[in-house]
């Protein structure tokens, strides 16, 4: 039972946050697009302590290093959601850094090495997850296609562990995701 009420919770919370997103990307005014950007930061940190424990109890080791490290990052972009650009404190991305590398070695250590179909989707939720983040942090628009890599990586990892909801919300995430890219890159060229 507590399976399926982490995957509600962080589930849930992880497509807000990528609907908010969208939200954002298709807002008329600045300060719609700032409501959309601090609620979609706000609920991304609401759902992270139910992905670590998720991939904690599976011992997928470097998804639950990233999932930690990204913490720094998704406060990063809520700081500038609220204050605006250039006031990112700059200790946070270290943390983040960090957190990946010792999710990583757990793993490498955990499995003798990375050889299982596991590890390789958890490096590409790591790579999505941490690029995607840190980028949109930043509110940069390659932010997204980051995120893509990972709803795929993690859509395919939750499938393979039996974590049907988690893998349809991934999946509704991703559409969500390319949503946003496709409105950004839209305004970009109406601009």
């Amino acid at each position: 039972m507590i399976d399926i009420s982490l995957q509600l919770w962080g589930g849930l919370l992880y497509l807000l946050n990528k609907v908010f997103f969208s939200q954002a990307e298709r807002s008329k005014t600045l300060n719609d697009r700032q409501l959309w950007r601090i609620r979609s930061w706000i609920v991304y940190l609401a759902a992270l302590p139910a992905w670590v424990v998720i991939f904690v109890s599976r011992q997928n080791w470097i998804a639950a290093g990233v999932e930690s490290g990204g913490a720094p990052a998704m406060l990063v972009g809520l700081l500038i959601a609220w204050r605006g650009h250039g006031t990112n404190p700059k200790g946070l991305d270290t943390l983040a850094k960090l957190s990946v590398l010792a999710g990583l070695t757990l793993s490498i250590y955990e499995f003798g090495g990375i050889k299982t179909i596991t590890q390789f989707l958890e490096l590409g939720i790591a790579a999505g997850f941490l690029m995607g983040t840190y980028l949109m942090a930043k509110d940069k628009a390659q932010g997204y296609v980051w995120l893509m890599l990972g709803n795929i990586s993690c859509s395919a990892l939750m499938g393979i562990e039996g974590f049907f909801i988690l893998m349809a919300q991934q999946l509704i995430s991703l559409a969500f995701v390319t949503d946003a890219f496709l409105a950004r890159k839209k305004k970009r060229v109406l601009e």
